[in-house]
């Protein structure tokens, strides 16, 4: 099944507190799990879900480079963490902060993927959504090279890696870039 064409609407749905998104993927990031709320706050129904990729859930508004820096982490075994705007079925979006992590099997290959979401710390989106949109910017002008180089000039701004900015921002700790 391709994915289907959804035009984005201005319409969130929030996550509540005690909310957590849980998927498992295949190396592809075909889904082969996702729990009731992945599935309620998606508007798809799990069989419309299960076997697609997981970018059936992918917003316009997010920038190419943060899937390249998400798969760059987890398909060389490392967790990732970070905010991800997905969108709906409906075309409407949910925010999420995100953990990813690499499933192995006994001989250390690569087998899926497992990923908890939760509700972002309020005020993330005053620090995320302007440097989305500059990286947004900057892809439409110098490509995934131009954004990916101005996210490794900000890890080298703040001295520290990607995912020690995207927990720090989460915990309050990072208010403004």
């Amino acid at each position: 099944m391709r994915k289907p064409k959804v035009t984005p609407i201005e319409k969130e749905v929030k996550l509540k507190e005690e909310d957590f998104i849980v998927s498992k993927t295949d190396t592809k990031s075909r889904i082969l799990y996702g729990n009731k709320i992945f599935i309620d706050i998606s508007g798809y129904s799990e069989d419309e879900l299960l076997g697609q990729p997981h970018n059936i859930l992918r917003h316009p508004d997010m920038p190419r480079c943060a899937f390249k820096v998400l798969y760059d982490h987890i398909q060389n075994g490392k967790e990732w963490f970070g905010y991800v705007k997905n969108m709906r079925k409906d075309g409407g979006y949910y925010w999420v902060y995100a953990n990813i992590s690499p499933t192995f099997d006994q001989n250390g290959n690569i087998i899926e993927y497992y990923s908890v979401r939760r509700k972002p710390r309020e005020g993330f989106r005053n620090i995320i959504e302007p440097l989305y949109q500059q990286l947004k910017s900057i892809e439409s002008t110098e490509g995934m090279e131009g954004s990916l180089k101005a996210v490794e000039e900000l890890l080298d701004k703040y001295n520290m890696s990607f995912n020690e900015l995207m927990i720090k921002i989460q915990k309050g700790i990072i208010n403004e870039l």
